[in-house]
């Protein structure tokens, strides 16, 4: 059953529980997990470490040090730092790291580890990633009625087009994994301290899907009632460092173009477009000209195959019109302050007669 926003945001609100027992009002279903006292067993079916999970994990030493790593690789992953898998990455660090903190010795250090470089590496290549969240054996299923308003919402295309309501999603659904640990450990009371929080990123994620969606954030129908506008997209953010193909669009760039594409089937067919590609300064002049024509000849495909019709003028500009000047003499830290200069922009304007 699909729910609206305006419901999910209300049953987000109710915090009402039944006088029962910690464990009940989990809702765990898994009958390992409910069986407590004389006879209660940690077996591989109640899920103790097998072969494939030592396969796995085993090779996971010194979380310390890999934390801090997995924590500066995702740091330099180029894109938007707050989109879904970014955020879900960094909570799967978090998650990681509180549990350490905890002395948890039960494996789930080393499976959110896992799940962060997983998405991480994913990041880094610009390869496809799954938003579906993983089964692991040191996790059980709690509050399935929080999970349905975790997949209600992740349904709704508000949130494709709402960066905003992203995180917070991301987050609760790290949240609601690591309450189920707790469960699995037989933590109940822990599990449920970790609710709120989840019921709390939830709501936050509902309701900023459902104001970006009265509001038509960034609609690009609206803007063409009006002058001739601009959007401007953080080539970072779309591509792979140095990619220009459609293989190299990001995860993430896919998700920002895609809701262009939607905003710009609005739009009436007498306007037009100009896609620009621009570098930064970086790099010669012949190399730059060629990737920001390539870039901005990609977006224009793209938008094509996403039923735009538009009249659309491609070119690439290479480094002109920097937008910042940047001095730094460490070659890391002139790459990031470059980044407003790595982009393409999106002209609307009317048709030329």
């Amino acid at each position: 059953m699909k729910f609206p926003l305006t419901t999910l945001v209300c049953a987000l609100a109710l915090t009402g529980c039944a006088d029962h027992a910690a464990r009940e009002r989990l809702g765990i279903e898994d009958p390992s997990v409910l069986k407590t006292g004389l006879g209660a067993t940690q077996n591989e079916a109640a899920g103790a470490a097998n072969p494939q999970w030592i396969n796995t994990y085993a090779s996971i030493k010194g979380t310390r040090a890999m934390l801090a790593s997995l924590q500066a690789r995702l740091d330099q992953v180029s894109g938007e730092k707050t989109d879904y898998f970014h955020a879900k990455a960094q909570c799967w660090i978090d998650a990681a790291r509180q549990a350490r903190d905890a002395h948890d010795d039960w494996g789930f250090v080393e499976e959110a580890i896992g799940q962060a470089a997983m998405i991480t590496m994913s990041l880094e290549r610009g390869t496809p990633i799954s938003a579906v969240n993983p089964t692991l054996r040191t996790v059980s299923t709690v509050r399935p009625d929080l999970w349905n308003i975790v997949n209600a919402i992740k349904a709704d295309s508000a949130v494709v087009h709402c960066p905003q309501a992203q995180p917070p999603l991301a987050c609760a659904e790290v949240e609601l994994m690591q309450a189920g640990h707790d469960a699995w450990t037989r933590g109940f009371s822990n599990a449920e301290k970790r609710l709120p929080e989840v019921r709390e990123n939830l709501r936050k994620s509902a309701e900023t899907a459902l104001q970006c969606k009265q509001a038509g954030q960034m609609s690009v129908s609206a803007l063409a009632a009006a002058s001739p506008q601009k959007i401007t997209l953080r080539a970072d953010s779309l591509f792979r460092f140095d990619g220009s193909d459609t293989a190299a669009i990001l995860p993430g760039g896919k998700l920002r173009l895609n809701a262009v594409a939607i905003d710009l089937k609005k739009v009436p067919a007498t306007r037009e477009l100009k896609i620009t590609g621009y570098t930064d300064r970086l790099g010669g002049d012949a190399y730059n000209r060629r990737l920001s024509l390539l870039r901005a000849r990609t977006i224009e495909q793209y938008l094509r195959t996403r039923g735009v019709t538009l009249p659309i003028i491609v070119q690439g500009q290479g480094s002109a019109n920097q937008r910042v000047d940047c001095r730094q003499t460490k070659r890391d830290e002139l790459v990031r302050c470059l980044a407003p200069n790595r982009r393409v922009e999106i002209d609307l304007a009317d048709a030329a007669s």
